[in-house]
């Protein structure tokens, strides 16, 4: 299958680091025209990648970015709600100021830059729009309150977005990254003992890569998923697919069989 995304206009919000910007320069790669919304410019721009200021909780910055691409390039066909941040803590431990920041910028961000484009996608009839969720909204954890809530109201936002767009033939979807070591979470830091309780979690026992996340995208982002609107995909390496999957990786290593590329351990 030949996932054709030449010329398409992608923007990608939170993409001067990580995730990111390894799904804006994979989106340049496929022959897209790729904006990066993003507070300070990357240091170390992406060839191909406009840097375009934008703080996403604020409306009249997201109008103006989006405003500018339009200009330049005459529409919008993609848009990756990719910006986002962690607030750790447990809720007697939270104030009010970081439970906010956490819903304004991953859940509030996502609406002003998701309703934006979406006023450009309906003039032109087509559009793709996707939503960074988090397995922490299919199942959090303690301490993630703020981080877990905002990213459940982005699948329920993604979800009627969705079939309010339904009549332009625009799609929304959301997916949820499993663990991928980022300076966000520090996962890649931790003592080795932690890391690999973690990846005790994972069916695929591997760390994420910010590749992983960006096949799914660009697959998303192209004809080939016209069909496919209102849902999340758990892109996670099957996180918790069953209770205790690190049984199974210890059954083939007892059998004295190899492993293949998912479950080889850390492969950061």
């Amino acid at each position: 299958m030949h996932l054709d995304l030449s010329d398409r206009v992608v923007v990608v919000t939170g993409a001067a680091r990580g995730i990111g910007r390894t799904v804006a320069a994979r989106f340049a790669a496929e022959g897209a025209r790729v904006a990066s919304f993003d507070l300070a410019p990357d240091p170390d721009p992406v060839p191909g990648v406009e840097q375009v200021a934008c703080d996403v909780v604020d409306p009249a910055s997201v109008d103006r970015a989006v405003e500018r691409v339009v200009q330049r390039h005459g529409t919008l066909d993609v848009l990756v709600n990719n910006a986002g941040v962690n607030v750790e803590g447990q809720v007697a431990d939270l104030t009010w100021e970081r439970w906010r920041t956490c819903l304004d910028v991953n859940a509030g961000g996502t609406f002003l830059v998701s309703r934006a484009a979406a006023e450009v996608m309906k003039r032109a009839g087509r559009g793709r729009i996707l939503n960074a969720a988090s397995f922490a909204a299919v199942v959090p954890s303690v301490g993630s309150a703020a981080y877990a809530a905002s990213k459940a109201a982005v699948v329920a936002f993604t979800r009627v977005l969705a079939s309010e767009l339904g009549p332009w033939g625009i799609t929304v979807n959301a997916y949820a990254p499993g663990m991928v070591p980022t300076a966000m979470n520090g996962f890649a830091d931790m003592d080795p003992a932690a890391q690999e309780r973690l990846l005790d979690t994972l069916s695929l026992r591997r760390w994420e890569s910010a590749d992983d996340v960006a096949d799914l995208l660009l697959f998303l982002a192209s004809d080939a998923a016209s069909y496919i609107t209102g849902t999340l995909v758990d892109v996670s390496g099957g996180k918790l697919a069953t209770q205790f999957p690190a049984r199974a990786h210890e059954a083939a290593r007892a059998a004295g069989q190899t492993p293949g590329r998912g479950g080889a351990g850390p492969a950061g």
